[in-house]
């Protein structure tokens, strides 16, 4: 393997994981900013009010992009597998 093939493997590998969890650590950072300004103007400052919906919103964003989560990491190892048996 050479160092330009590893290196295109790596970044895609890398490009791979950011679109993946793109969706769930987006919206749980907007759930986390909403909620941090409604304690904010409410002063409130309860811990379980931030994590039960970051958590939920994690599971529901998980429960509804699952399924394209997974075809995307099918996709990058069906084509890790094609790429290095060309190699061989």
């Amino acid at each position: 393997m050479t160092d330009e093939v590893f290196m295109d493997v790596l970044s895609q590998g890398i490009f791979v994981l950011l679109t993946v969890i793109a969706p769930v650590m987006l919206l749980s950072l907007l759930i986390g900013l909403a909620i941090s300004i409604f304690q904010a103007v409410t002063q409130i400052n309860e811990q379980t009010l931030t994590f039960v919906p970051k958590i939920l919103v994690v599971f529901l964003t998980l429960a509804i992009t699952g399924g394209w989560m997974m075809q995307k990491l099918v996709d990058y190892t069906q084509m890790l597998f094609t790429q290095y048996i060309a190699m061989i």
